[in-house]
Protein backbone atom coordinates (compact mmCIF):
# COMPACT_ATOMS: atom_id res chain seq x y z
CA UNK A 1 0.00 0.00 0.00
CA UNK A 2 0.98 3.43 -0.78
CA UNK A 3 -0.22 6.21 1.88
CA UNK A 4 -0.13 9.87 1.03
CA UNK A 5 -0.63 11.09 5.13
CA UNK A 6 -1.25 15.42 5.32
CA UNK A 7 0.71 16.20 1.75
CA UNK A 8 1.02 19.88 0.70
CA UNK A 9 3.56 21.60 -2.00
CA UNK A 10 3.53 25.68 -2.42
CA UNK A 11 5.81 27.24 -4.77
CA UNK A 12 6.38 30.54 -3.32
CA UNK A 13 2.58 32.11 -2.71
CA UNK A 14 1.44 29.70 -4.79
CA UNK A 15 -0.53 26.51 -3.46
CA UNK A 16 -1.18 23.58 -5.86
CA UNK A 17 -2.77 21.61 -3.25
CA UNK A 18 -2.86 20.81 0.67
CA UNK A 19 -4.04 18.65 3.08
CA UNK A 20 -3.80 15.47 1.20
CA UNK A 21 -4.67 12.05 2.90
CA UNK A 22 -5.21 8.75 0.37
CA UNK A 23 -4.02 5.25 0.17
CA UNK A 24 -3.24 3.25 -2.86
CA UNK A 25 -3.37 -0.04 -2.90
CA UNK A 26 -2.41 -3.23 -4.98
CA UNK A 27 -4.49 -4.56 -7.93
CA UNK A 28 -6.02 -1.25 -8.69
CA UNK A 29 -5.05 1.65 -10.99
CA UNK A 30 -5.22 5.43 -10.73
CA UNK A 31 -6.31 7.88 -12.98
CA UNK A 32 -4.84 10.78 -12.39
CA UNK A 33 -6.93 13.85 -13.60
CA UNK A 34 -6.69 17.85 -13.51
CA UNK A 35 -6.52 20.88 -15.84
CA UNK A 36 -3.34 22.09 -17.16
CA UNK A 37 -0.91 23.34 -14.31
CA UNK A 38 -3.41 22.00 -11.63
CA UNK A 39 -0.27 19.76 -9.95
CA UNK A 40 -0.56 16.06 -11.97
CA UNK A 41 3.18 16.11 -12.47
CA UNK A 42 4.11 17.43 -9.38
CA UNK A 43 2.05 15.15 -7.42
CA UNK A 44 4.03 11.88 -9.71
CA UNK A 45 7.55 13.63 -8.78
CA UNK A 46 6.49 13.85 -4.81
CA UNK A 47 5.25 10.17 -5.08
CA UNK A 48 8.37 8.82 -6.43
CA UNK A 49 10.87 11.10 -4.36
CA UNK A 50 12.15 13.11 -6.87
CA UNK A 51 10.57 16.09 -5.68
CA UNK A 52 10.31 17.11 -1.42
CA UNK A 53 6.68 18.49 -0.32
CA UNK A 54 6.25 21.49 1.79
CA UNK A 55 4.72 19.47 4.29
CA UNK A 56 3.30 15.79 5.02
CA UNK A 57 4.81 12.49 4.03
CA UNK A 58 4.91 9.41 1.39
CA UNK A 59 4.89 6.38 2.97
CA UNK A 60 5.53 3.01 1.02
CA UNK A 61 6.96 -0.22 2.79
CA UNK A 62 10.54 -0.64 2.33
CA UNK A 63 10.24 -3.99 1.19
CA UNK A 64 7.86 -2.51 -2.06
CA UNK A 65 9.66 -1.36 -5.25
CA UNK A 66 8.28 1.71 -7.10
CA UNK A 67 9.25 1.86 -10.89
CA UNK A 68 8.25 5.20 -12.46
CA UNK A 69 8.19 6.10 -16.36
CA UNK A 70 11.36 8.46 -16.79
CA UNK A 71 10.98 11.55 -19.28
CA UNK A 72 14.82 12.44 -19.70
CA UNK A 73 15.54 10.05 -22.92
CA UNK A 74 19.35 10.16 -23.16
CA UNK A 75 19.65 9.40 -19.37
CA UNK A 76 20.75 6.20 -20.65
CA UNK A 77 22.46 6.88 -23.87
CA UNK A 78 25.63 4.95 -23.03
CA UNK A 79 24.05 1.38 -22.90
CA UNK A 80 22.02 -0.65 -24.92
CA UNK A 81 17.89 -0.92 -25.02
CA UNK A 82 18.33 -4.50 -23.72
CA UNK A 83 19.83 -2.80 -20.71
CA UNK A 84 17.92 -0.35 -19.84
CA UNK A 85 14.90 -2.18 -19.76
CA UNK A 86 16.26 -4.38 -17.14
CA UNK A 87 17.61 -1.13 -15.48
CA UNK A 88 14.04 -0.43 -14.48
CA UNK A 89 14.80 -2.94 -11.63
CA UNK A 90 18.25 -1.10 -10.68
CA UNK A 91 19.31 -3.72 -7.79
CA UNK A 92 18.88 -6.89 -10.42
CA UNK A 93 20.79 -5.41 -12.87
CA UNK A 94 23.66 -4.27 -10.30
CA UNK A 95 23.45 -7.92 -9.15
CA UNK A 96 24.42 -9.13 -12.47
CA UNK A 97 26.85 -7.08 -13.59
CA UNK A 98 28.44 -7.32 -10.46
CA UNK A 99 28.28 -11.36 -10.74
CA UNK A 100 29.91 -11.57 -14.23
CA UNK A 101 32.44 -9.06 -13.51
CA UNK A 102 33.52 -11.72 -10.63
CA UNK A 103 33.88 -14.47 -13.27
CA UNK A 104 35.47 -12.45 -15.80
CA UNK A 105 38.29 -12.11 -13.02
CA UNK A 106 41.51 -13.28 -14.00
CA UNK A 107 42.74 -14.18 -10.16
CA UNK A 108 39.51 -15.96 -9.09
CA UNK A 109 39.94 -16.91 -5.31
CA UNK A 110 38.06 -18.50 -2.70
CA UNK A 111 36.31 -15.06 -1.18
CA UNK A 112 35.04 -14.37 -5.06
CA UNK A 113 33.50 -17.85 -4.66
CA UNK A 114 31.40 -16.82 -1.70
CA UNK A 115 30.86 -13.13 -3.12
CA UNK A 116 29.28 -15.15 -6.56
CA UNK A 117 27.55 -17.52 -4.41
CA UNK A 118 25.71 -14.69 -2.45
CA UNK A 119 24.73 -12.86 -5.95
CA UNK A 120 23.84 -15.73 -7.66
CA UNK A 121 21.54 -16.41 -5.20
CA UNK A 122 19.93 -12.57 -5.05
CA UNK A 123 20.08 -12.65 -8.89
CA UNK A 124 17.76 -16.06 -8.68
CA UNK A 125 15.93 -14.53 -5.90
CA UNK A 126 15.32 -11.43 -8.70
CA UNK A 127 14.19 -13.22 -11.51
CA UNK A 128 17.38 -12.48 -13.22
CA UNK A 129 17.37 -16.12 -15.29
CA UNK A 130 14.16 -14.43 -16.80
CA UNK A 131 15.82 -10.79 -17.17
CA UNK A 132 15.91 -10.77 -20.51
CA UNK A 133 13.15 -12.41 -21.56
CA UNK A 134 10.41 -10.88 -19.72
CA UNK A 135 12.54 -7.60 -21.17
CA UNK A 136 12.68 -9.01 -24.78
CA UNK A 137 8.65 -9.80 -24.39
CA UNK A 138 7.57 -6.33 -23.56
CA UNK A 139 9.71 -4.41 -25.84
CA UNK A 140 8.41 -6.49 -28.33
CA UNK A 141 4.52 -6.02 -26.95
CA UNK A 142 5.38 -2.27 -27.27
CA UNK A 143 6.86 -2.60 -31.11
CA UNK A 144 10.25 -2.41 -30.27
CA UNK A 145 11.85 -5.26 -32.39
CA UNK A 146 14.39 -7.71 -31.24
CA UNK A 147 16.96 -6.59 -33.96
CA UNK A 148 17.09 -3.16 -32.45
CA UNK A 149 17.54 -4.71 -28.56
CA UNK A 150 21.47 -4.45 -28.45
CA UNK A 151 21.03 -0.96 -30.11
CA UNK A 152 22.47 1.53 -27.73
CA UNK A 153 19.90 3.90 -27.14
CA UNK A 154 22.06 6.94 -28.34
CA UNK A 155 21.56 5.18 -31.52
CA UNK A 156 17.72 4.72 -30.97
CA UNK A 157 15.08 6.44 -32.77
CA UNK A 158 13.13 9.19 -30.50
CA UNK A 159 10.15 7.46 -31.13
CA UNK A 160 11.60 4.23 -30.09
CA UNK A 161 13.23 5.52 -27.43
CA UNK A 162 10.02 6.66 -25.57
CA UNK A 163 8.49 2.89 -25.62
CA UNK A 164 12.47 1.54 -24.42
CA UNK A 165 11.85 3.74 -21.12
CA UNK A 166 7.99 2.76 -20.98
CA UNK A 167 9.24 -0.59 -20.97
CA UNK A 168 11.65 -0.06 -18.26
CA UNK A 169 8.52 1.17 -16.13
CA UNK A 170 6.88 -1.82 -16.75
CA UNK A 171 10.10 -4.83 -16.38
CA UNK A 172 10.91 -6.96 -13.40
CA UNK A 173 6.97 -7.01 -11.52
CA UNK A 174 7.55 -3.81 -9.46
CA UNK A 175 4.52 -3.16 -6.34
CA UNK A 176 4.01 0.22 -7.64
CA UNK A 177 4.07 1.82 -10.94
CA UNK A 178 4.11 6.06 -12.11
CA UNK A 179 3.25 6.84 -14.90
CA UNK A 180 3.17 10.31 -16.74
CA UNK A 181 1.66 10.57 -20.22
CA UNK A 182 2.20 6.83 -20.87
CA UNK A 183 0.67 6.76 -24.20
CA UNK A 184 1.86 10.21 -25.95
CA UNK A 185 3.72 9.27 -29.44
CA UNK A 186 2.55 6.08 -28.72
CA UNK A 187 0.97 3.80 -32.25
CA UNK A 188 -2.10 2.13 -31.80
CA UNK A 189 -0.67 -1.53 -31.13
CA UNK A 190 1.19 -0.13 -28.65
CA UNK A 191 -1.67 1.42 -26.56
CA UNK A 192 -3.85 -1.85 -26.74
CA UNK A 193 -0.83 -3.96 -25.72
CA UNK A 194 0.07 -1.27 -22.55
CA UNK A 195 -4.03 -1.45 -21.67
CA UNK A 196 -4.41 -5.36 -21.79
CA UNK A 197 -0.58 -5.10 -19.38
CA UNK A 198 -2.35 -2.66 -16.96
CA UNK A 199 -5.55 -4.30 -16.91
CA UNK A 200 -4.09 -7.50 -15.76
CA UNK A 201 -1.24 -5.73 -13.49
CA UNK A 202 -1.62 -7.35 -9.95
CA UNK A 203 0.25 -4.20 -8.28
CA UNK A 204 -0.70 -0.30 -8.29
CA UNK A 205 -0.73 1.65 -11.04
CA UNK A 206 -0.49 5.84 -11.22
CA UNK A 207 -0.89 7.29 -14.52
CA UNK A 208 -1.70 10.31 -15.77
CA UNK A 209 -2.87 10.85 -19.05
CA UNK A 210 -5.01 13.47 -21.35
CA UNK A 211 -6.31 10.23 -23.43
CA UNK A 212 -10.12 9.71 -21.88
CA UNK A 213 -10.54 6.28 -23.90
CA UNK A 214 -7.23 4.72 -22.05
CA UNK A 215 -8.24 6.21 -18.99
CA UNK A 216 -12.12 4.22 -19.57
CA UNK A 217 -9.97 1.22 -20.29
CA UNK A 218 -7.60 0.65 -17.35
CA UNK A 219 -9.10 2.71 -14.34
CA UNK A 220 -10.48 1.55 -11.57
CA UNK A 221 -10.45 4.90 -9.73
CA UNK A 222 -9.65 8.37 -10.80
CA UNK A 223 -8.07 11.04 -8.33
CA UNK A 224 -9.23 14.61 -9.20
CA UNK A 225 -6.83 17.46 -8.55
CA UNK A 226 -8.94 20.57 -8.22
CA UNK A 227 -9.32 24.14 -7.00
CA UNK A 228 -6.12 22.82 -4.68
CA UNK A 229 -7.32 19.84 -3.33
CA UNK A 230 -6.91 16.03 -4.48
CA UNK A 231 -9.71 13.94 -3.97
CA UNK A 232 -10.21 10.14 -5.10
CA UNK A 233 -13.50 8.49 -6.65
CA UNK A 234 -14.46 4.78 -8.19
CA UNK A 235 -14.94 4.38 -11.22
CA UNK A 236 -13.30 5.35 -14.83
CA UNK A 237 -13.38 8.75 -16.19
CA UNK A 238 -16.72 8.50 -17.81
CA UNK A 239 -18.42 7.14 -14.53
CA UNK A 240 -16.01 10.58 -12.97
CA UNK A 241 -17.63 12.65 -15.60
CA UNK A 242 -21.20 12.06 -16.27
CA UNK A 243 -21.44 11.90 -12.17
CA UNK A 244 -19.77 14.89 -11.52
CA UNK A 245 -22.16 16.73 -14.13
CA UNK A 246 -25.33 15.08 -12.80
CA UNK A 247 -24.04 16.12 -9.65
CA UNK A 248 -23.55 19.95 -10.61
CA UNK A 249 -27.05 19.62 -11.53
CA UNK A 250 -28.35 18.18 -8.50
CA UNK A 251 -26.54 20.86 -6.56
CA UNK A 252 -28.05 24.14 -9.11
CA UNK A 253 -31.38 22.78 -8.25
CA UNK A 254 -31.41 21.46 -4.98
CA UNK A 255 -34.32 22.49 -4.15
CA UNK A 256 -36.49 21.27 -6.96
CA UNK A 257 -37.00 17.49 -7.55
CA UNK A 258 -34.08 16.97 -5.21
CA UNK A 259 -35.32 13.34 -5.12
CA UNK A 260 -35.67 12.93 -8.26
CA UNK A 261 -32.69 14.02 -8.85
CA UNK A 262 -31.14 11.64 -6.55
CA UNK A 263 -32.90 8.46 -8.29
CA UNK A 264 -31.60 9.52 -11.19
CA UNK A 265 -28.38 9.70 -10.13
CA UNK A 266 -28.40 5.97 -8.27
CA UNK A 267 -29.82 4.79 -11.91
CA UNK A 268 -26.65 5.88 -13.28
CA UNK A 269 -24.63 4.51 -11.36
CA UNK A 270 -26.49 0.45 -11.31
CA UNK A 271 -26.29 1.48 -15.18
CA UNK A 272 -22.18 2.02 -15.08
CA UNK A 273 -22.18 -1.01 -12.27
CA UNK A 274 -23.62 -3.70 -14.85
CA UNK A 275 -21.23 -2.41 -17.99
CA UNK A 276 -19.92 -5.87 -18.96
CA UNK A 277 -16.18 -6.84 -19.01
CA UNK A 278 -13.75 -9.45 -19.16
CA UNK A 279 -11.16 -7.38 -17.33
CA UNK A 280 -10.23 -8.12 -13.95
CA UNK A 281 -10.08 -4.68 -13.10
CA UNK A 282 -13.33 -3.74 -14.58
CA UNK A 283 -14.85 -6.78 -12.52
CA UNK A 284 -13.12 -5.44 -9.25
CA UNK A 285 -14.72 -1.71 -10.14
CA UNK A 286 -18.25 -3.04 -11.06
CA UNK A 287 -18.13 -4.34 -7.22
CA UNK A 288 -17.01 -1.14 -5.82
CA UNK A 289 -19.60 0.88 -8.03
CA UNK A 290 -22.03 -1.44 -6.60
CA UNK A 291 -21.76 0.23 -2.96
CA UNK A 292 -21.16 3.45 -3.86
CA UNK A 293 -23.57 6.43 -2.40
CA UNK A 294 -24.59 9.41 -4.09
CA UNK A 295 -22.99 11.23 -1.31
CA UNK A 296 -19.63 9.93 -2.57
CA UNK A 297 -19.80 11.12 -5.91
CA UNK A 298 -18.05 14.01 -7.24
CA UNK A 299 -18.81 17.55 -7.49
CA UNK A 300 -16.01 19.23 -9.61
CA UNK A 301 -15.26 23.00 -10.42
CA UNK A 302 -13.52 22.39 -13.24
CA UNK A 303 -14.55 24.77 -15.94
CA UNK A 304 -15.08 23.59 -19.51
CA UNK A 305 -14.67 25.81 -23.05
CA UNK A 306 -16.98 25.97 -25.34
CA UNK A 307 -16.51 24.65 -28.66
CA UNK A 308 -19.08 25.19 -31.74
CA UNK A 309 -18.05 25.83 -35.76
CA UNK A 310 -21.38 27.60 -37.68
CA UNK A 311 -20.72 27.97 -41.30
CA UNK A 312 -21.66 30.81 -43.09
CA UNK A 313 -22.94 28.90 -46.06
CA UNK A 314 -24.14 25.87 -47.39
CA UNK A 315 -22.23 23.79 -49.59
CA UNK A 316 -23.03 22.53 -52.77
CA UNK A 317 -22.63 18.92 -53.84
CA UNK A 318 -19.48 18.98 -54.98
CA UNK A 319 -16.89 18.84 -52.04
CA UNK A 320 -13.32 17.37 -52.21
CA UNK A 321 -11.79 15.50 -55.40
CA UNK A 322 -8.39 14.36 -54.55
CA UNK A 323 -6.68 12.52 -57.68
CA UNK A 324 -3.17 10.29 -57.75
CA UNK A 325 -1.45 12.82 -55.27
CA UNK A 326 2.02 11.58 -54.98
CA UNK A 327 4.53 13.53 -53.06
CA UNK A 328 8.63 12.11 -52.21
CA UNK A 329 11.20 14.66 -49.58
CA UNK A 330 14.29 13.88 -48.80
CA UNK A 331 14.22 11.12 -50.67
CA UNK A 332 11.32 9.36 -48.91
CA UNK A 333 8.40 9.05 -50.73
CA UNK A 334 5.54 10.20 -48.05
CA UNK A 335 2.24 10.22 -50.69
CA UNK A 336 2.09 7.31 -53.04
CA UNK A 337 -0.54 8.11 -55.32
CA UNK A 338 -3.38 9.22 -53.45
CA UNK A 339 -6.78 9.18 -54.33
CA UNK A 340 -10.20 9.98 -52.39
CA UNK A 341 -13.81 11.69 -53.29
CA UNK A 342 -15.19 13.65 -49.96
CA UNK A 343 -19.48 13.01 -50.06
CA UNK A 344 -21.82 14.89 -48.49
CA UNK A 345 -21.61 13.12 -45.07
CA UNK A 346 -18.26 12.18 -45.13
CA UNK A 347 -16.31 13.05 -41.73
CA UNK A 348 -13.15 11.26 -42.25
CA UNK A 349 -10.31 10.40 -39.91
CA UNK A 350 -6.60 10.22 -41.95
CA UNK A 351 -4.46 8.16 -39.71
CA UNK A 352 -1.32 5.96 -40.41
CA UNK A 353 2.03 5.48 -38.99
CA UNK A 354 3.78 7.78 -40.77
CA UNK A 355 2.66 11.41 -39.21
CA UNK A 356 4.53 13.32 -41.63
CA UNK A 357 2.73 11.98 -44.47
CA UNK A 358 -0.73 13.00 -42.80
CA UNK A 359 0.90 16.46 -42.43
CA UNK A 360 2.11 16.64 -45.84
CA UNK A 361 -1.35 15.51 -47.59
CA UNK A 362 -3.06 18.97 -45.15
CA UNK A 363 -0.57 20.89 -46.39
CA UNK A 364 -1.19 19.87 -50.65
CA UNK A 365 -5.13 19.89 -50.34
CA UNK A 366 -4.27 23.44 -48.35
CA UNK A 367 -2.16 24.71 -51.00
CA UNK A 368 0.98 25.35 -48.64
CA UNK A 369 2.74 22.10 -50.90
CA UNK A 370 2.89 21.17 -54.19
CA UNK A 371 2.43 17.46 -54.92
CA UNK A 372 5.07 15.66 -57.66
CA UNK A 373 2.13 14.36 -59.29
CA UNK A 374 -1.60 14.24 -59.22
CA UNK A 375 -3.96 17.24 -58.23
CA UNK A 376 -6.48 18.97 -55.48
CA UNK A 377 -9.87 19.97 -56.34
CA UNK A 378 -11.84 21.95 -54.42
CA UNK A 379 -15.94 22.23 -54.95
CA UNK A 380 -16.85 26.24 -55.88
CA UNK A 381 -19.19 26.40 -52.78
CA UNK A 382 -16.43 25.23 -50.27
CA UNK A 383 -14.18 27.30 -47.24
CA UNK A 384 -12.44 25.26 -45.69
CA UNK A 385 -10.27 25.99 -42.32
CA UNK A 386 -7.15 24.66 -41.29
CA UNK A 387 -5.59 23.71 -37.94
CA UNK A 388 -2.33 22.76 -38.82
CA UNK A 389 -0.42 20.85 -36.02
CA UNK A 390 2.58 22.96 -36.11
CA UNK A 391 0.76 26.70 -35.72
CA UNK A 392 3.58 28.44 -33.89
CA UNK A 393 4.02 31.45 -37.14
CA UNK A 394 0.74 32.63 -36.22
CA UNK A 395 1.99 33.38 -32.91
CA UNK A 396 5.11 35.28 -34.34
CA UNK A 397 3.78 38.87 -33.31
CA UNK A 398 3.40 41.50 -30.78
CA UNK A 399 -0.62 41.31 -30.26
CA UNK A 400 -2.25 41.05 -27.01
CA UNK A 401 -5.14 37.75 -27.36
CA UNK A 402 -7.81 41.02 -28.10
CA UNK A 403 -5.67 42.30 -31.35
CA UNK A 404 -4.68 39.03 -32.38
CA UNK A 405 -8.46 37.84 -32.49
CA UNK A 406 -9.69 40.98 -33.68
CA UNK A 407 -7.20 39.65 -37.09
CA UNK A 408 -9.92 37.11 -38.00
CA UNK A 409 -13.27 38.33 -36.74
CA UNK A 410 -15.73 40.33 -38.75
CA UNK A 411 -17.03 42.10 -35.67
CA UNK A 412 -14.01 44.46 -34.55
CA UNK A 413 -15.64 45.26 -31.24
CA UNK A 414 -13.77 44.46 -27.85
CA UNK A 415 -16.67 43.57 -25.98
CA UNK A 416 -17.70 40.94 -28.66
CA UNK A 417 -14.04 39.77 -28.46
CA UNK A 418 -13.93 39.47 -24.76
CA UNK A 419 -17.10 37.27 -24.73
CA UNK A 420 -16.03 35.41 -26.91
CA UNK A 421 -12.45 34.90 -25.16
CA UNK A 422 -14.38 34.00 -22.22
CA UNK A 423 -15.77 30.92 -23.00
CA UNK A 424 -12.33 30.03 -24.92
CA UNK A 425 -11.34 30.74 -20.88
CA UNK A 426 -9.92 33.90 -21.31
CA UNK A 427 -11.32 36.08 -18.70
CA UNK A 428 -9.99 39.90 -16.71
CA UNK A 429 -6.67 40.89 -17.54
CA UNK A 430 -5.64 37.65 -19.39
CA UNK A 431 -7.02 38.56 -22.83
CA UNK A 432 -4.16 41.62 -22.55
CA UNK A 433 -1.48 38.83 -22.76
CA UNK A 434 1.26 38.81 -25.26
CA UNK A 435 0.47 35.82 -27.62
CA UNK A 436 4.02 35.13 -27.62
CA UNK A 437 3.85 33.97 -24.32
CA UNK A 438 0.61 31.97 -23.96
CA UNK A 439 0.58 28.09 -23.27
CA UNK A 440 0.43 25.67 -25.79
CA UNK A 441 -2.94 24.62 -24.73
CA UNK A 442 -3.56 28.21 -24.80
CA UNK A 443 -2.30 28.84 -28.08
CA UNK A 444 -4.77 25.46 -29.45
CA UNK A 445 -7.80 27.56 -28.14
CA UNK A 446 -6.80 30.81 -30.00
CA UNK A 447 -6.49 28.63 -33.32
CA UNK A 448 -9.43 26.99 -32.62
CA UNK A 449 -11.39 30.43 -32.01
CA UNK A 450 -9.81 31.08 -35.14
CA UNK A 451 -11.71 28.41 -37.18
CA UNK A 452 -15.05 29.03 -35.37
CA UNK A 453 -14.96 32.80 -36.25
CA UNK A 454 -14.05 32.09 -39.81
CA UNK A 455 -17.74 30.42 -40.56
CA UNK A 456 -15.81 27.57 -42.76
CA UNK A 457 -18.41 25.02 -44.42
CA UNK A 458 -15.39 22.62 -44.18
CA UNK A 459 -12.52 21.70 -41.50
CA UNK A 460 -9.39 20.60 -41.53
CA UNK A 461 -7.48 19.45 -38.09
CA UNK A 462 -4.20 17.99 -37.61
CA UNK A 463 -3.50 17.09 -34.42
CA UNK A 464 -5.65 19.17 -32.89
CA UNK A 465 -5.75 17.74 -29.12
CA UNK A 466 -1.55 18.43 -28.40
CA UNK A 467 -1.24 20.34 -25.75
CA UNK A 468 -4.72 20.15 -24.35
CA UNK A 469 -5.94 19.35 -21.14
CA UNK A 470 -9.38 16.81 -20.88
CA UNK A 471 -11.56 19.18 -20.32
CA UNK A 472 -10.61 21.00 -23.55
CA UNK A 473 -10.50 17.59 -25.15
CA UNK A 474 -13.95 16.66 -24.45
CA UNK A 475 -15.28 20.18 -25.39
CA UNK A 476 -13.81 19.91 -29.03
CA UNK A 477 -15.11 16.71 -29.48
CA UNK A 478 -18.73 18.16 -28.45
CA UNK A 479 -17.96 20.73 -31.13
CA UNK A 480 -16.40 18.35 -33.82
CA UNK A 481 -19.79 15.86 -33.48
CA UNK A 482 -22.52 18.72 -33.74
CA UNK A 483 -20.93 20.43 -36.88
CA UNK A 484 -23.23 19.57 -39.96
CA UNK A 485 -21.04 19.69 -42.40
CA UNK A 486 -17.14 17.48 -43.73
CA UNK A 487 -14.24 17.27 -41.36
CA UNK A 488 -10.83 15.92 -42.23
CA UNK A 489 -8.99 15.22 -39.30
CA UNK A 490 -5.98 13.91 -37.49
CA UNK A 491 -5.90 12.83 -33.38
CA UNK A 492 -4.28 10.83 -30.90
CA UNK A 493 -8.03 10.93 -28.82
CA UNK A 494 -9.29 7.94 -29.10
CA UNK A 495 -12.60 8.62 -28.00
CA UNK A 496 -12.85 11.99 -30.00
CA UNK A 497 -12.37 10.10 -33.61
CA UNK A 498 -14.81 7.00 -32.44
CA UNK A 499 -17.35 9.69 -31.81
CA UNK A 500 -16.66 12.13 -34.88
CA UNK A 501 -15.56 9.74 -37.79
CA UNK A 502 -17.47 8.00 -40.06
CA UNK A 503 -15.13 6.74 -42.61
CA UNK A 504 -11.42 6.06 -42.09
CA UNK A 505 -8.55 7.11 -44.32
CA UNK A 506 -5.18 5.41 -43.27
CA UNK A 507 -1.93 6.39 -45.43
CA UNK A 508 0.24 3.54 -46.31
CA UNK A 509 3.20 3.08 -48.53
CA UNK A 510 1.42 1.35 -51.16
CA UNK A 511 -1.41 4.57 -50.95
CA UNK A 512 -4.56 4.54 -48.60
CA UNK A 513 -6.93 2.01 -46.78
CA UNK A 514 -10.52 3.85 -47.70
CA UNK A 515 -13.04 2.31 -44.99
CA UNK A 516 -16.27 3.77 -44.71
CA UNK A 517 -16.64 3.05 -40.94
CA UNK A 518 -16.06 4.14 -37.40
CA UNK A 519 -12.62 3.88 -35.51
CA UNK A 520 -13.73 0.73 -33.64
CA UNK A 521 -14.38 -0.86 -36.70
CA UNK A 522 -11.43 -0.47 -38.52
CA UNK A 523 -9.35 -1.39 -35.95
CA UNK A 524 -11.51 -4.50 -35.39
CA UNK A 525 -11.09 -5.37 -39.28
CA UNK A 526 -7.51 -4.41 -38.88
CA UNK A 527 -6.62 -6.78 -36.37
CA UNK A 528 -8.58 -9.67 -38.27
CA UNK A 529 -6.01 -9.04 -41.18
CA UNK A 530 -3.44 -8.65 -39.46
CA UNK A 531 -4.02 -11.96 -37.88
CA UNK A 532 -4.62 -13.74 -41.29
Amino acid sequence: MLTVNDLSIQFGPTVLFSRVDLQFTAGNCYGIIGANGAGKSTFIKILSGELEPTSGSVVLDPKRRMSVLKQNQSLFDAYTVLDTVIMGNMRLYECGKEKDAIYEKPDFNDEDGLRAAELEEEFSELGGWEAESDASRILQGLGVEVSLHQNLMRDTDPRLKVKVLLAQALFGHPDVILLDEPTNNLDLASVVWLEDFLMDYEGTVLVVSHDRYFLNNVCTHIVDIDYGKIKMYVGNYDFWYESSQLIQKLIKDQNKKAEQKIQELQTFIARFSANKSKSRQATSRRKLLDKITVEELPASNRRYPWVGFKANREPGKDRLFVTEVSKTVDGVKLLNNVSFIVGKEDKIALVGKNELAVTMLYKILMGEEEPDTGSVKWGASIEPSYFPKDHNSYFDCDYDLIDWMRQFSEDKRESYLRTFLGRMLFSGDDVYKNVRVLSGGEKVRCMLSRMMLSGANFLLLDQPTNHLDLESIAALNNGLEAFKYNILFSCHDHQLTQTVANRIIEITDDGIIDRACTYDEYMHVSELENRA
